[in-house]
């Protein structure tokens, strides 16, 4: 009884505060698990309930319905034309809708700091909820109790609604049966938008009746968002009454949890939260051919192409192979043997953007070369991402932990008077490669959005970890004030913004070389063979976890190198640099060049950090508005990014499309032994998008 005693209030705040996510997170399930929207701006959508609502408090009892009514209404609007924006993308997969939504959760972030300012707004209610109540011998806020009852009763509206109304029905049947739904008379596109407008309305009524809660401030839509995401996990996305429990769990790990084991609580909520993913996917039947893929839309750009090319005049009379010419007319053996006019145009971007990198330091200011040293280094982050995301078929919101490794890594080496640049940097990527091997085992096994969510959570974990460890980390303060790295032994170490940037890019250029050997090797015909056709690479006796559990622990090696170069580079580390955030630019850095081009992935994150931190420069205060038009003119603009503006060819070299050269692989489509026009049952299934929205789970 004292134990209970001394924690009562803890426990009734978790319960106000998990139903406070309840109401946001039923948002986020119906869009997600019923409208098909992997939505990243929900938080966005809260944080404009809650701003309206606190603008228009007063202390009056009109006041609280005029902000309930705007905010609600301001947040419905806003989901209705989120349906919108996300209605081109529908056949292109969740990771499109991730970006796209993450881009208008930047701008929306940065148009309400310039309209409400950048401080947390006071939020009055009236006087008679603004009071303490007695509650079994200790005061307690009466607004929060009365928020209790409210949501409760939500709950139970909201369950009634979906289960015993003909609306309810309309619905459940879009997430099910779309094409049944047709068929009686009912628009699938009028319930998708009404779904979405809908999930708004409860985030903004959530956003305003929190508001006294969680109040409106910068970094209230990411925390919103990730608690969120947590309860939609926890609960499914089929069941209100179970997303409610859920909600009031996470909440109580959050207050209760602080309470009662406070070195424990940062770790619990994403760690349940990769547990649970993981044993979904370990109990779901194997993946299928195809797994990584998504249907692409229409690229503007390839079809202004095509349209040209099919006004252009051809070649003239019938093409004679090499074998039929003359033996005197045959070129020389040694002249056979050079690069052809593919190779070289395959390899005509990589050595133009070795010459432009080769050349900078004397083009640019100091301060420019330092973010394009920043850039190499995010830029290999990005390579690791394209690896994983592009040739493995895992896409990846977590490849910040493996980073954050290796920059942390190289900062304590540092630290400890390991000061030579070759060591830093193989002690780093051994302990990425070491970090990404004891967690592979849990991101292999699933596939599609589910790979998202384990990572994200993996991702989360590790910034827990960074803010917690103050002893390596340094915390939220970070760490600076560690000994300049050397570039060999026996050097000096390097200070000048030119000698760093130089040593980042001969590392970035072995980096990169070797990684584009290996996936042009044999190993990399069989992750790719793996990604293109896993049914098949299965059934020839291929050991596909394997190939899966290799290519991830590479690719975290490699972005355990990113983070060393980071660190040398900028010559401090804080906990921003291995955020969520960085990882969502590593990831649009790898869709704007096309997702299995190694050199697309390093002019995106080029044109990232130029975006964020040059361009920004002119217009302070907007870096976040002008990355959120970046996400969007990416996603709609280069469906195929960067390499498909050269044709979209396979992406043996990483210069092409999705990587679909698999000859030579046993059990692949061309290889020796097997038919190159596969079967109904060999067909590849249809993108994540394809399938029922209700059927999702992450």
């Amino acid at each position: 009884m004292e134990l209970l005693d001394a924690h009562l209030v803890p426990a009734v705040d978790g319960v106000a505060f998990g139903l406070l996510l309840f109401v946001v997170a039923a948002g986020l399930s119906l869009a997600f698990g019923t409208a098909g929207v992997l939505n990243l701006s929900h938080g966005t959508l809260y944080a404009i309930g809650a701003y309206t609502g606190a603008e228009l408090s007063d202390g009056t009892w009109g006041g609280l319905a005029l902000g309930l009514a705007a905010g609600t209404a301001a947040a419905c609007v806003a989901g209705a034309g989120l349906s919108a924006a996300t209605a081109p993308l529908a056949r292109r997969g969740h990771l499109a809708q991730a970006l796209l939504t993450f881009g208008l959760a930047l701008i929306g972030g940065d148009l309400l700091i310039q309209f409400f300012g950048a401080d947390e707004l006071p939020v009055r209610v009236p006087e008679v909820l603004d009071s303490s109540v007695t509650l079994l011998g200790h005061r307690y806020p009466a607004y929060r109790l009365c928020f209790i009852v409210m949501a409760v009763l939500l709950a139970a509206f909201g369950t009634w609604v979906l289960t015993r109304t003909r609306m309810g029905a309309a619905v459940r049947a879009a997430a099910d049966d779309p094409q049944m739904l047709a068929a009686t008379g009912h628009s699938p596109r009028a319930v998708h938008t009404g779904v979405l407008a809908a999930a708004g309305a409860l985030a903004g009524a959530a956003g305003v009746l929190g508001a006294p809660i969680i109040g409106p401030g910068p970094g209230t839509s990411e925390n919103v968002l990730m608690l969120s995401l947590v309860v939609v996990v926890l609960g499914g996305l089929r069941s209100l009454w179970a997303t409610f429990a859920a909600a009031v769990a996470v909440g109580e790990v959050q207050t209760l949890g602080v309470s009662v084991a406070p070195e424990l609580a940062p770790y619990l909520l994403f760690a349940v939260m990769a547990a649970v993913l993981v044993l979904r996917s370990r109990f779901a039947e194997p993946a299928g051919a195809g797994h990584g893929s998504e249907a692409s839309g229409p690229d503007p750009v390839a079809r202004l192409r095509g349209r040209l090319a099919g006004r252009l005049p051809g070649p003239k009379g019938p093409s004679v192979g090499l074998d039929r010419l003359p033996r005197r007319n045959r070129a020389p053996a040694w002249l056979a043997r050079l690069p052809g006019r593919a190779a070289w145009w395959r390899a005509a971007p990589l050595l133009v953007l070795l010459g432009v990198l080769i050349a900078l330091p004397a083009l640019l200011d100091a301060y420019s070369i330092s973010l394009a040293g920043s850039a190499l280094a995010l830029g290999l982050l990005a390579v690791s991402v394209t690896v994983l995301t592009g040739y493995a078929g895992l896409p990846t919101l977590g490849q910040t932990a493996p980073f954050a490794v290796g920059a942390y890594a190289t900062a304590n080496l540092a630290d400890a008077g390991w000061t030579v640049g070759p060591v830093q940097i193989a002690l780093s990527a051994l302990a990425a490669a070491v970090f990404a091997a004891v967690v592979g085992p849990a991101v292999i096994r699933a596939r599609g959005t589910t790979v998202l969510m384990i990572t994200l959570a993996i991702g989360e974990l590790t910034g827990a970890v960074v803010n917690q460890l103050k002893s390596v980390t340094g915390g939220a303060d970070g760490l600076v004030g560690f000994p300049a790295t050397q570039a060999l032994w026996g050097g000096e170490g390097m200070l000048e913004e030119s000698e760093l940037y130089n040593y980042a890019l001969v590392v970035a250029v072995v980096a990169v070389a070797l990684t584009l050997l290996v996936l042009r090797s044999p190993a990399g015909k069989l992750l790719t063979g793996t990604r293109g056709a896993e049914a098949r690479m299965r059934a020839s006796g291929h050991p596909v976890g394997r190939y899966l559990l290799v290519a991830h622990i590479c690719a975290g090696a490699l972005a355990g190198v990113g983070g060393s170069l980071m660190v040398t580079v900028q010559q401090y580390l804080s906990p921003a640099d291995v955020g969520f955030e960085i990882a969502a630019f590593a990831l649009l850095a790898v869709v704007i060049g096309g997702t299995t081009s190694v050199i697309g992935a390093l002019l995106g994150a080029g044109l990232i950090v130029a975006t964020r931190d040059w361009v920004a420069g002119s217009w302070p205060g907007h870096g976040p508005l002008l990355l959120g038009v970046l996400f969007v003119a990416t996603v709609y603009v280069l469906p195929r990014g960067l390499a498909g503006l050269r044709g979209g060819g396979s992406g043996g070299g990483g210069q092409g499309g999705p990587p679909s050269d698999t000859t030579g692989v046993p059990g692949a489509p061309g290889a020796p032994g097997t038919s190159d026009t596969p079967g109904a049952e060999d067909q590849p299934p249809s993108a994540p998008a394809a399938t029922p929205a209700g059927k999702a789970s992450p």
